[in-house]
Parts: structure tokens; C-alpha cells; sequence
């Protein structure tokens, strides 16, 4: 059975401030936003602060519906362009030489 395609949140900031004003017009805090998508409110908190970089398919798009924008206004999809884990720490030994 195939895996969940994961999505990388790409501004924590933005969702943040998306929060402040959804689609409707109002607010919603990280415990409400998790209690709407089903979810533990420690990943929304996790996500605003860059300490999780990617959820679920249906995550990130939950997320989205509650906050009432489009996905790929927060979110890209991981794969060869978009990684799941951030590279601009790679070890050493991966490092690029001239």
C-alpha cells in the first residue's frame, strides 16, 4: 500500500497570518484550526514555528479548507524539486565542490 503524498508548509509566517484572517473574515487559533482538521494542537504549533516541515496529503489540505485558501498558497508538494526535510544544513559530505 503507497504512503500519503506529504506536503512542505512553505511560509510558516503566511499561515500564520492567514490565520489572523481566513477566508471568512475571522480569526482562528492553533487549537481551533487543529480541532477543525482532527488533528493534535501541538502540530499546528509545531508548524508555526518551523520545528515540522510536512504533513499528509489530506492534512494540508484540510488546514486549507479551514483557513479558506488554496493549497499550494501554503503548501508544495514533497518530491525531486521539493524535498520533505530541509537541505540548506546538508552534511558535508554532500556539499557541492568547485
Amino acid at each position: 500500500m503507497a504512503s500519503e503524498p506529504r506536503y512542505r508548509l512553505v511560509k510558516p509566517g503566511l499561515m500564520r497570518e492567514l490565520m489572523d484572517r481566513t477566508g471568512t473574515g475571522s480569526d482562528v487559533s492553533g487549537r481551533e484550526l487543529a480541532s477543525k482538521v482532527g488533528i493534535p494542537h501541538g502540530t499546528i504549533d509545531a508548524l508555526l514555528s518551523g520545528n515540522t516541515k510536512t504533513q499528509p496529503s489530506s492534512v494540508a489540505h484540510e488546514i486549507c479548507r479551514v483557513i479558506g485558501v488554496d493549497l499550494l498558497i501554503l503548501w508544495a508538494p514533497t518530491g525531486r524539486a521539493v524535498p520533505a526535510e530541509d537541505t540548506s544544513t546538508a552534511a558535508p559530505h554532500l556539499a557541492v565542490s568547485a
